[in-house]
């Protein structure tokens, strides 16, 4: 009986992938310091602290998507 090859599933471009985390790094600052001023404005705040707070964050969870993506492409 004549077996068919197996077909190997398509990888991602790794360059695509690591320009889209740029781009996602980028938005997802963008919204935490949005949210920020936002907040800060809201609540007539002397100083930035959403602000400050809500960048920090943002940092930390775009820092660590580009862990993962770049865990997920080395794995490949």
């Amino acid at each position: 009986m004549l077996e068919k090859p197996i077909k190997k599933k398509k990888q991602p471009n790794k360059y695509l992938t690591l320009t889209s985390a740029s781009l996602q790094i980028g938005i997802i600052i963008y919204l935490g310091a949005y949210l920020g001023k936002y907040l800060d404005a809201r609540y007539n705040l002397e100083e930035n602290w959403y602000t400050i707070f809500f960048v920090l964050l943002a940092v930390i969870v775009s820092i660590y998507n580009l862990i993962k993506q770049l865990e997920k492409i080395n794995n490949e």
